[in-house]
């Protein structure tokens, strides 16, 4: 269970490396929630940096940083995965993990 993990595992950060990640983002913007998906191969873990991503599909050679939470990482069950947004197929991905972005506050 994810709450059980610490948020930051040296042996578990290794374990991310190299490994391709299905992401789903939830941004809440006052007009409404809004979703995006995407997914990579995680190319650096730091305690302090963060999880850095190279994407591949439709946003190929783009990065993306995560924060560095590593109970926000489930291991994903064999199988594929479509993202909604794009209907590009994801197969067989190591890991799922999901954030929900709030706007700032004023």
């Amino acid at each position: 269970m994810a709450e059980d993990r610490p948020i930051w595992d040296a042996a578990r950060a290794d374990d991310l490396l190299g490994a391709t990640v299905l992401v789903g983002l939830t941004r809440r913007t006052p007009s409404g929630d809004e979703q995006e998906q995407f997914y990579g191969v995680v190319l650096s873990v730091n305690a302090s940096r963060g999880i850095t991503l190279r994407l591949e599909g439709e946003r190929d050679g783009e990065t993306y940083h995560l924060p560095p939470d590593l109970k926000a990482f489930d291991p994903a069950p064999p199988g594929e995965y479509r993202l909604r947004s794009t209907g590009e197929v994801v197969v067989d991905p190591d890991y799922l993990t999901s954030w929900t972005v709030d706007p700032p506050k004023q």
